[in-house]
């Protein structure tokens, strides 16, 4: 297909790697003599993809994109489904979750943005765990016993990362909650219409099958103390998560209708929240912010209030609705105030067009002053004012007041640990400190991860489970956790998948210089993907043609429809729709198989690896006696995967 030469020139992408009016040679003939006389020739360099750069988890994105797509088949009697669920999960075991309600900092980083647009990863994740769901995918049980014992303090999911990265080395786990189910914020804090709890249940059960006690209704700290579990336990995991909601802090919102959004969503859902009265304001401008304003539309407000109805009453556990009283109920008034302009919002894009569609009002870049409150002691507006931003310090804009009534508020500016049994591990300001292995300075065998550390996304709370699931296991071991790479993710490692293949070298060793004569995975190879991430501008973006993108269907609520609407907002892809999307991968970094290089080498001397013999990122190879270093394979790959080294 030819591509489509105006659409690539409006994306910025080129047919050559030089920008227009670079002069670098006066003909290409002084080009080939000039690097020929260089000796330079190929070297295949292995490096990251963005869109595992950006991945707090850890994916092999780019691996797992490519056994979608078709180019990395799996074993005998395994589809490529599961092939790509195991490739996903030695990251992160929540594929279905993840899927629906990451925010997808990998698509943001995807150099596929500098042609048309990024890859859908998010949707094809989700197509990949439902499958599993659906086809009851199950993990394997470790091959034998470390007779170690971990616990786990939470039930989140840090805490159940964790948990399935130490299971899987062997080891012991018992994981201790304090609610009567598990999956910590994912359940508590996110509605079931982002995260549907059947998914929920079924990624849970899938990791505790592997063989992990859990101990429900403990608290340590009050059922349970610290000593007992140094006492019991060879290491111990903190994934205690951030229950309790930050105040605002302004004057007069110490009152009965002001509450946290962590306390809001909690309350539904536990299923005591069943409707909100009037007009509801929420503060914020994040993620957690928007689930509080879209789930308030959705349960609307009653038109008689009693006492025991008042959503405040719910949240602190009081009385439930009466249930004649609540089913007369009408769509709720909700505004969301935000310190930032909209394009700035922490909230992600998709979250706050659904939130807008759904008919919740979004205020930016205004700033509370002041809670208003009416004979009862109740907050009945809030004295606001426009606002720019300093930094993270929003600065008033003279003259700009006004008043915006409210009958609830919600506050969701933040969160921090409820520690108030566990005050020993307090740093001070409602968290755990943690050094770059999520160990807990001065307390040998003690390490920690999630939102007790540091508030973020779910994918970052999975990706400390995960990196201090190694440093467990290396103290388990005696030895002294290893120095985190610079790139800290799962990464493709071209000797492991010749070994599964049965096709590992005669002989390994640091690449072989100059040669081609040797029995060796890829003469030249350089392994640089925990350091280095492979950019656009290293890329022959030329090569891709215009693909738009193939979008999961989505469950659009219009705002006159929203009442007690809580179907699933997004649907998985179709089993096609998800190859094809995964085809538009550029496999950043590791060869594709394109054939640019044996194609345009004027030497003719790059040939194909033997069929027997190949495996990903080993597909060609250099008769470094006929190369005359002339760069132009270089040039033309797609991938960035040759690079011209061997020196001078």
């Amino acid at each position: 297909m030819t591509p489509d030469l105006a659409a690539i020139s409006r994306q910025g992408s080129t047919f050559r790697r030089f920008r227009e009016g670079d002069r670098v040679y006066g003909s290409l003939q002084d080009a080939i003599f000039k690097a020929g006389w260089s000796h330079k020739c190929p070297t295949y360099v292995h490096k990251s993809s963005p869109c595992q750069g950006a991945c707090p988890s850890g994916h092999d994105i780019r691996g797992w994109l490519s056994i979608v797509r078709g180019l990395d088949q799996p074993p005998a009697q395994m589809s490529w489904q599961e092939f790509a669920f195991r490739r996903m999960t030695a990251a992160n075991p929540f594929p279905a979750v993840m899927g629906r309600v990451c925010p997808a900092p990998c698509e943001d980083a995807c150099n596929r943005n500098e042609v048309d647009g990024h890859v859908g990863i998010n949707s094809i994740e989700h197509f990949i765990g439902d499958w599993a769901l659906a086809n009851g995918i199950v993990f394997d049980e470790p091959a034998s016993e470390s007779g170690k014992r971990v616990a786990v303090v939470g039930g989140g999911p840090a805490g159940l990362s964790a948990a399935y990265h130490l299971r899987r080395r062997g080891h012991a786990v018992t994981v201790f909650d304090d609610h009567d189910a598990l999956g910590g914020m994912v359940r508590f804090g996110i509605p079931g219409f982002r995260t549907p709890r059947e998914v929920l249940d079924g990624e849970i059960a899938r990791i505790l099958a592997m063989g992990i006690d859990v101990q429900l209704n403990t608290r340590v700290g009050r059922d349970l103390t610290i000593a007992d579990l140094e006492r019991d336990y060879d290491a111990i995991f903190w994934g205690l998560g951030t229950q309790q909601g930050r105040g605002l802090p302004i004057p007069g919102v110490d009152a009965p209708n002001c509450i946290t959004g962590v306390a809001f969503l909690r309350a539904f859902n536990e299923g005591r929240l069943q409707s909100v009265t009037g007009q509801v304001v929420v503060i914020g401008g994040g993620d957690t912010s928007l689930d509080v304003a879209t789930v308030a539309r959705r349960l609307g407000h009653v038109t008689q209030v009693y006492e025991k109805d008042r959503p405040a009453s719910d949240v602190f556990g009081q009385v439930a609705h009466d249930v004649a009283t609540t089913a007369r109920r009408r769509g709720a008034d909700v505004v969301l105030t935000s310190l930032f302009p909209m394009e700035r919002m922490m909230a992600s894009e998709r979250e706050i067009r659904e939130a807008l569609r759904e008919g919740v009002t979004i205020r930016d870049g205004v700033m509370p002053l002041e809670g208003l409150k009416d004979p009862e002691g109740r907050v009945r507006a809030l004295r606001m004012c426009r606002c720019t931003m300093n930094g993270m310090t929003p600065v008033p804009i003279p003259d700009t007041e006004f008043e915006l009534p409210c009958q609830l508020l919600v506050v969701a500016i933040g969160q921090k640990g409820d520690l108030g049994d566990l005050a020993e591990l307090d740093n001070g300001n409602g968290f755990i400190a943690a050094d770059r292995r999520y160990c807990i300075p001065g307390r040998k065998g003690h390490f920690v991860g999630g939102d007790i550390v540091r508030p973020h996304l779910l994918t970052s709370a999975i990706g400390h489970g995960r990196i201090a699931a190694d440093g467990i296991d290396a103290y388990l071991r005696g030895e002294e956790p290893a120095r985190r790479p610079r790139v800290d993710a799962v990464q493709f490692d071209l000797l492991d998948r010749l070994a599964e293949l049965g096709r590992a070298p005669a002989e390994v060793c640091e690449p072989v210089r100059g040669t081609a004569t040797a029995d060796f995975a890829v003469h030249n190879y350089d392994d640089r993907s925990a350091q280095e991430i492979v950019t656009h501008e290293d890329l022959f973006l030329g090569q891709f043609d215009n693909t738009p993108r193939i979008h999961r269907r989505q469950h659009e609520v219009e705002a006159d429809a929203v009442l007690g609407d809580f179907g699933e907002r997004l649907f998985a892809l179709s089993e096609e729709e998800a190859t094809a999307e995964a085809k538009r991968c550029m496999s950043c970094g590791l060869c594709f198989e394109c054939d640019n290089c044996l194609i345009f080498c004027p030497q003719q001397a790059v040939s194909r690896v033997p069929k027997a013999e190949r495996a990903p990122g080993r597909y060609v190879e250099t008769d470094y006696m006929k190369c005359i270093g002339c760069h132009i394979c270089r040039d033309v790959c797609p991938t960035g995967y040759i690079q011209m080294g061997l020196g001078e």
